[in-house]
C-alpha cells in the first residue's frame, strides 16, 4: 500500500526528473539528436559548434561554482523554477535562427540559466531524497528517468520534424527543413516553460540553512571543500566521465557520414540508443548501493575502452554495420551507467550535509570543464580529416580519456581508504 508520504516522494522524484531533463533540452537535444540538420540550418562547422559550446561551458563553469553556494541558502523550488523559465525564453530567440554571433551569445546565456540557479539545487534535492543508504538509487532514478524522458521527447521531435518533410527525406527543400526545425525548437521551449510551472506548483520547499551562524560559514565551508583531496579526485573522475558523455554528441554525425544514414535515420538511431539510458542508470544505481559507486564506474570505464577501440578499427562498410550498431548501444549503456551514479561519489567520500551544495558546486565547476574544451577539440579533430579517418582519430581521443578515468578512479579509491 502506497502511503501519502510515499506518494509525495514519488511525485518529488518525478518533478526532479522532468525539470532535470527539460532545462537542458534546448541547449543539447537539438544539437545532439539533429546534429547534421543543426549544423546546416545555422550554417555552422563542427569547429564553430565546438567553440559555441566552449562559451557555454565557460559561463557554466563559473555558474556551477557560485550556484553551489546559493543552493545551500535558497530553496531548490525557487531556484529551479526561475531557471527553467529563463531557459525557455532563450528558445524563442533561437527560433529566429540567429547567426554565429547570436548563437554564441545565446549559449553564453544558457550557460548561466541552466546552471547558476539550477544544477546544484537539483542535485542537492536529489541527495536529500536519497537519504543515507540509497544514494545510488536516487541518482540512478534521476538519470534513468531523465534518459527515458529525453528519448520520448526526441521521438516526438523526430515525428514533428519528419511531418514537414517529403517521404524522400533527401529531397526536402531548405524551407521545409527550416520550418520543421523551427517547430521542434518551439516544442522544446514550450515544454521547458511548462516544467517551470510544475516545479513551482508541486516541488516542496527544501531545507536551507537559515540560522545566522550558518549563513556566515560560506568561506569556512569553501576552504574545507577545497582542502579535501577526495573532492579533487571526484572532480577528475567526472571530467573523464563527462567527456565520454559529450563524446556521444557526434554519434548522429558518425551515422550520417560513416554509416551512410540520412538525417532522420541518424536521429532515430540516436534515439533508440538513448533508450539504454534509463536501463543503464537504474542498473548502475542499484549495483552501486550494493558494491559502491566507484567500483561500478571503474568497470564501465573498462567497457568503454573496448567499445571505443572497436570504432577505431571499424570502417563503416556493409559487413561492419551490424557490429557498429550493437557497439553504439554498448557505448551508450556504459556512458549512461557512469553518468547515472558519478554524483553518488559525493556520499561515498562522506560529505557533510551542510556543505553538500558547496561541494557539488566545486565538483561541477571542475568536473564539467569538458563543456569548455571538449567541443572545440573534437570539432577540430573531425574537421581536420573529414569522414572515416576523422572519426577514427576522434575515438582514439576518447580511449585516452577513458584510460585517464581508470587511473583517477583507482587513485580516488586508494585515497578514500587511507582517510
Amino acid at each position: 500500500m502506497i502511503t501519502i508520504k510515499n506518494k509525495h516522494r514519488i511525485l518529488q522524484i518525478i518533478i526532479l526528473i522532468l525539470a532535470g531533463e527539460l532545462v537542458f533540452s534546448l541547449p543539447f537535444h537539438l544539437a545532439r539528436f539533429f546534429r547534421p540538420t543543426f549544423l546546416d540550418i545555422f550554417n555552422l562547422s563542427n569547429t564553430n559548434l565546438g567553440d559555441i559550446f566552449a562559451v557555454y561551458g565557460l559561463m557554466a563553469m563559473i555558474s556551477y561554482f557560485l550556484g553551489g553556494i546559493i543552493a545551500d541558502k535558497i530553496s531548490a523550488r525557487k531556484l529551479m523554477a526561475v531557471s527553467l523559465l529563463l531557459t525557455a525564453s532563450g528558445g524563442i530567440y533561437m527560433s529566429t535562427i540567429p547567426d554565429l554571433f547570436g548563437m554564441t551569445l545565446l549559449y553564453a546565456y544558457w550557460g548561466i540559466t541552466t546552471t547558476f540557479l539550477f544544477w546544484a539545487a537539483m542535485l542537492k534535492a536529489t541527495k536529500e531524497w536519497g537519504g543515507e543508504n540509497t544514494q545510488g538509487k536516487a541518482f540512478g532514478l534521476l538519470e534513468g528517468g531523465r534518459g527515458a524522458l529525453a528519448s520520448l521527447l526526441s521521438a516526438i521531435a523526430i515525428i514533428i520534424f519528419a511531418s514537414f518533410l517529403p517521404l524522400q527525406v533527401n529531397l526536402a527543400s531548405a524551407t521545409e527543413r527550416l520550418n520543421g526545425f523551427r517547430s521542434i525548437i518551439l516544442f522544446y521551449s514550450s515544454l521547458t516553460a511548462i516544467g517551470a510551472i510544475l516545479v513551482w506548483k508541486f516541488l516542496p520547499e527544501s531545507q536551507v540553512h537559515a540560522t545566522k551562524e550558518e549563513r556566515t560559514i560560506t568561506f569556512k565551508s569553501l576552504t574545507k571543500v577545497l582542502s579535501n583531496r577526495l573532492v579533487w579526485c571526484t572532480s577528475c573522475v567526472i571530467i573523464c566521465a563527462y567527456s565520454t558523455y559529450k563524446g556521444l554528441d557526434n554519434m548522429t554525425l558518425y551515422a550520417y557520414e560513416v554509416m551512410g544514414m540520412n538525417e532522420v535515420e541518424a536521429a532515430t538511431l540516436f534515439t533508440y540508443a538513448s533508450l539504454t539510458r534509463p536501463i543503464a542508470a537504474v542498473f548502475a544505481g542499484i549495483l552501486a548501493d550494493k558494491i559502491i559507486a566507484s567500483r561500478v564506474i571503474l568497470l564501465m570505464f573498462c567497457m568503454l575502452i573496448c567499445s571505443f577501440c572497436s570504432f577505431i578499427f571499424a570502417d563503416g562498410s556493409a559487413p561492419w554495420i551490424t557490429f557498429i550498431t550493437i557497439n553504439i548501444f554498448v557505448t551508450f549503456f556504459a556512458v549512461f551507467a557512469i553518468r547515472g551514479i558519478y554524483f553518488a561519489l559525493i556520499q561515498e567520500i562522506n560529505t557533510p550535509s551542510q556543505i553538500t551544495g558547496t561541494t557539488i558546486g566545486i565538483v561541477s565547476f571542475v568536473g564539467f570543464t569538458p563543456e569548455i574544451f571538449f567541443g572545440s577539440i573534437s570539432g577540430r579533430i573531425l574537421d581536420a580529416n573529414p569522414g572515416l579517418e576523422g572519426h577514427q582519430n576522434y575515438f582514439i581521443f576518447l580511449v585516452m580519456i577513458a584510460l585517464i578515468g581508470i587511473f583517477t578512479i583507482c587513485l580516488m579509491r586508494k585515497n578514500n581508504q587511507e582517510t
